[in-house]
């Protein structure tokens, strides 16, 4: 893989808007497919915006009709804003393109950076993105309790979220907002990661929840999942992280992990003759 190049797009009061930062994705996607630039990360944050992807269902949007951008990456709906590092990695990838790879590669960078501050997270088997993983039901608190003695907390017996189709957290209140799946002691996300690839190189890319609001995601069902939630390095952290000093951590563990990756063509199974 060539020299990543990072480019700081902006941030805090020169938040980048997400139709000029869309715009400038497809610019340096044709640029890099032509070889006439490097492979390229932009890292910006965002005035407060919702996207969503391909799958996205009308029933995971905002139920007040705020607008919604629809783009062309995978996955379904989200949210970034203040205190969201997002980053686009551009790269020219060998054909055919390991999707699952290349999202492995960028899940790898975030944990890697998470840990540096201090807070393990993971991944969840079948759901993209960087996770920390949430307490044996049995073991959460009752709602509103600090205590894990206290007991309690949301039986998957009885849980409406796991039994009922029809159920929308968005309508339940806050027992049942993503913003505080942390105090359920819930699988929570901390970074969510949807790519585009066209013609071999890759757009979109992840969004790290650094210190942001997150009750922007109690409007939606983030991700399209309704049996977990969203969390933040501060959140998690329980003190002030900022995006300025989160910048330069991400910015090397994906220059560790993408410029030292051993990339390969996603194997195809060929079919035996008959």
């Amino acid at each position: 893989m060539s020299e990543l190049r990072f480019v700081r797009m902006g941030f805090g009061d020169e938040a980048v808007e997400y139709q000029e930062a869309w715009d400038e994705q497809r610019r340096v996607h044709a640029a890099r497919f032509a070889d006439e630039i490097s492979d390229t990360v932009l890292l910006l944050e965002h005035p407060p915006v919702y996207t969503a992807g391909r799958r996205t269902a009308d029933n995971e949007r905002p139920l007040d009709g705020t607008p919604v951008i629809d783009v062309d990456r995978g996955g379904k709906i989200t949210w970034h804003g203040p205190g969201q590092l997002v980053g686009y990695p551009i790269q020219k990838l060998p054909r055919p393109v390991d999707v699952v790879a290349h999202v492995r590669r960028l899940e790898e960078a975030l944990i890697r950076a998470c840990a540096e501050f201090g807070l393990e997270t993971s991944r969840v088997e079948g759901r993209s993105g960087v996770w920390i993983l949430g307490d044996p039901v049995e073991q959460r608190p009752a709602w509103g309790s600090p205590r894990p003695e206290a007991g309690g907390g949301l039986s998957l017996d009885f849980d409406p979220r796991l039994h009922d189709e029809e159920f929308d957290p968005r309508m339940n209140g806050p027992e049942y907002a993503p913003s505080n799946a942390g105090q359920r002691r819930e699988d929570r996300k901390i970074a969510a990661i949807g790519i585009r690839v066209a013609k071999g190189v890759t757009m979109h890319g992840f969004a790290l929840n650094v210190n942001p609001d997150n009750k922007w995601f109690d409007r939606i069902i983030p991700c399209g999942i309704r049996d977990a939630g969203v969390a933040s390095l501060a959140g998690e952290l329980g003190r002030n992280v900022t995006i300025e000093e989160v910048l330069p951590v991400v910015e090397r563990h994906l220059r560790e992990v993408l410029e030292n990756a051993d990339l390969k063509p996603r194997e195809i199974e060929k079919t035996p003759a008959a």
